[in-house]
């Protein structure tokens, strides 16, 4: 406040010196005429609260490895970003609890497993093969698929997302819902920064997804590998290294090798579905497993009647359950555990269903 009253005092002492020396006759300049610059505004008492509130990580951050300078220097001047919570708050629900019902997966289908998505595809299958190759000799994880959550997520690369990580994760954790968990991916991200990454790099989501895989950071600091060989797993710039880590998560998800996701059938109208639903409450997503039957071996669903519907068999000792995302009558599909795995990446049956749609149309 006073550097912005010096020049006002100055002019004060000026205009009175010129009113000494002008003749009557000279008009003086009129005091009210000159700019006055407004006080800056006072800080909102949610702003005031934010920031005592981003003070108070600091301590937790350093004890986990954070630089204080990093910490000081990425947080200085951060503020509340009301939009991501509003994003936050109206992420649906899911579908009610209950015997599962209709799902209308087809929209959804045509939607995202569209031909723009099969034809880039099948075009970087075929340019990326030995190193897609590579990956799946390492991990056994189907290249087709990890290919195919590549595409799903981010268009193959071509959209990650423009939120500046640091500010979105930092209002979530203030928001308070999920504190926890936005708190720790906060101090994740100030961690890549700290391993040579920058802030303009580090966009994503609203929800703090980044990269090629839109791994939240957490994720990306427990399996983000190198797939080109220079040293750094780049899951921004690489898709070599999005790619390997795409497929590193789904090994540490459980995937099965050498095992499909699962199968297009054709189901009898006489099947008993009253009896074969599941007894079992998965404690993760609960709505999302309850759409499936209880697992029967391949033996066992062709001795209900089950046939598959293309030319991809399964053996007669494999488990699967089955899922009929739009009703008898419509595609149907028996799911391997590897299904599961694709849900751990993201808990949709409509994304798991159409990662593993696109993944067979990309090879077809």
């Amino acid at each position: 406040m006073i550097r912005r009253c010096l020049p006002f005092v100055a002019l004060l002492h000026l205009t009175a010196s010129a009113m000494a020396q002008q003749p009557a006759a000279v008009p003086v300049p009129v005091l009210a005429q000159q700019p006055v610059v407004a006080p800056a505004p006072a800080p909102s008492a949610q702003d005031a609260t934010f920031t005592a509130f981003i003070a108070g990580l600091r301590d937790g951050a350093i004890r986990e490895g954070v630089k204080p300078a990093t910490f000081d220097r990425e947080t200085a001047g951060l503020t509340f970003n009301p939009r991501v919570v509003s994003f936050d708050r109206g992420q649906p629900g899911g579908s009610p609890s209950g015997p599962p019902g209709v799902m209308d997966f087809a929209p959804y289908r045509r939607s995202h497993v569209d031909q723009a998505h099969v034809t880039k595809g099948r075009a970087l299958y075929q340019g990326l093969s030995a190193m897609l190759a590579g990956n799946e000799a390492r991990t056994g994880v189907s290249a087709r698929v990890a290919l195919s959550i590549f595409g799903l997520e981010t268009g193959y690369g071509s959209f990650t997302g423009n939120f500046d990580l640091i500010r979105s994760l930092a209002s979530l954790a203030y928001e308070g819902r999920r504190r926890e968990l936005f708190t720790a991916e906060l101090i994740a991200t100030i961690k890549l920064i700290d391993l040579g990454f920058t802030r303009d790099m580090l966009k994503g989501s609203w929800a703090g997804a980044t990269g090629y895989p839109q791994f939240l950071p957490s994720v990306y600091l427990r399996i983000g590998t190198d797939g080109d060989g220079d040293g750094k797993a780049d899951i921004w710039r690489s898709r070599a290294d999005a790619l390997a880590s795409i497929a590193a998560y789904l090994q540490e998800a459980g995937w099965k090798p050498r095992t499909p996701w699962g199968v297009q059938v054709m189901v009898p109208g006489t099947l008993d579905r009253a009896s074969l639903r599941s007894p079992l409450a998965s404690p993760r997503c609960p709505r999302v497993h309850a759409r499936y039957s209880r697992w029967l071996t391949i033996a066992e669903w062709k001795a209900k009647g089950i046939l598959f519907a293309g030319a991809a068999q399964l053996p007669d000792t494999e488990l699967a359950s089955l899922i009929e995302p739009d009703g008898p009558g419509n595609p149907a599909y028996l799911l391997t555990t590897n299904y599961r795995s694709i849900l751990d990446y993201n808990c949709s049956n409509f994304y798991a269903l159409s990662v593993g749609v696109l993944a067979d149309e990309v090879t077809r």
